[in-house]
């Protein structure tokens, strides 16, 4: 999800990566306190001072959110769940569970956690920031607890509006699948809210936006269309899950097999093979071993009148852990590996030994033909 994001260090196991869009609501965040903030609640302070202020008060919710995600990572971490790391970016952090929880008490406590430490944080930064104002050259202190004692709040509470895939609709998603047993019944219905709950700031955004509110009309439509696609790539991502769950390559995969000896040549690569059958990913033997595949950008690399005097080897990319998988790797993570490596087409292997093909094609008319029976099937 975040492929330029930049590791900063472990915490409790947990590797911290920051995405470069995480700097610019950094800078917005200090711009907003040095101009707007800090000004009026400290009056006569030079411009750099008020953005050094800011800069503080910007690294202070740095910590905060880190906290905020840390906690959905620890409680992930006790139910036995995979948490791929905690990740900062435009629109706050992320904990990148790597599963879905096993059952609604576990979503349920790992949604609550996050709101339950800014709030935390919240009544401390308050309890600071109301110790530190009465007492003289403390204000600055008072200032910058103050503020974080809001963010904290608000960020508490913007994330328990029962919208998926905020932390509330989480919560909203455990208590229906409680009642109802029923997984994707409870995503579709918690993400559906979160559909609308991002068309609503949008559309506020939006109007926001010709009233006159400025950036912050613009940022509401930005935060909206996040949701907006989030829920309903979060539902999009379990049909998935649930369409490929308990499956394996084996099973999916093609038998039907156009493979060439390595010693052949590439016209006869072109002409028996990727002409006459229609395909352009051909797995290369030697014997009864699998060496490779070739495809027709191999092909493309020499001249037409050099096919008949160079053989197969010459073009073939060797058979490596990138372009193959173990006959009973279970779909999902076949379904996950394409995603990630963009490879269309994976060779599937019992040892050394060719078993078949499956590609990113198969895995899609699958889940289509799995979601349209499963829907008839409910009407």
């Amino acid at each position: 999800m975040f492929k330029n994001a930049v590791q900063l260090f472990e915490i409790f196991g947990f590797k911290l990566k920051v995405d470069p869009s995480w700097l610019l609501i950094a800078a917005l965040i200090v711009w907003s306190l040095s101009t707007s903030y800090f000004p009026p609640a400290l009056p006569g302070e030079t411009a750099t001072f008020y953005t050094a202020l800011g800069i503080i008060a910007m690294l202070g919710m740095f910590i905060s959110l880190i906290l905020h995600e840390l906690s959905h990572s620890l409680v992930a971490r006790s139910y036995g769940l995979k948490v791929g790391g905690i990740t900062l970016f435009i629109f706050g952090g992320v904990a990148e569970l790597e599963e879905e929880p096993h059952d609604p008490k576990s979503e349920f406590l790992i949604a609550i956690a996050g709101p339950l430490m800014s709030l935390f944080l919240a009544a401390l930064f308050y309890g600071a920031a109301t110790l530190a104002a009465p007492q003289t050259g403390s204000s600055y202190a008072g200032a910058v607890f103050g503020y974080l004692a809001l963010i904290n709040l608000v960020l508490a509470v913007f994330n328990m509006i029962p919208a998926f895939p905020l932390d509330g609709g989480r919560v909203l998603r455990a208590l229906i699948w409680g009642v109802t047993q029923d997984l994707l019944r409870a995503t579709r219905i918690s993400s559906r809210i979160g559909t609308v709950f991002g068309l609503f700031l949008m559309l506020t955004g939006a109007l926001a936006v010709f009233s006159g509110g400025g950036i912050g009309g613009f940022w509401q439509i930005l935060i909206g269309f996040f949701i907006l696609n989030a829920s309903n790539g979060s539902y999009q991502n379990l049909l998935v899950k649930a369409a490929l769950r308990g499956k394996t390559a084996k099973q999916l995969m093609s038998e039907t097999l156009h493979t060439i000896d390595a010693e052949a040549t590439i016209a006869e690569l072109v002409d028996d093979v990727m002409l006459r059958h229609g395909v352009s990913f051909v797995p290369v033997l030697s014997g009864e071993t699998l060496i490779g595949y070739a495809d027709t950008s191999g092909v493309r690399r020499f001249e037409r009148e050099e096919w008949g005097g160079r053989p197969v080897r010459d073009i073939l990319v060797p058979a490596e852990a990138e372009n193959t998988v173990a006959a009973d790797t279970p779909l999902n993570e076949v379904f996950k590996f394409m995603m990630k490596s963009s490879r269309r087409k994976l060779m599937v292997v019992e040892g050394r030994r060719l078993v078949g093909v499956i590609s990113l094609s198969d895995l899609m008319h699958h889940m289509a033909l799995e979601q349209e029976i499963g829907t008839r099937l409910k009407a």
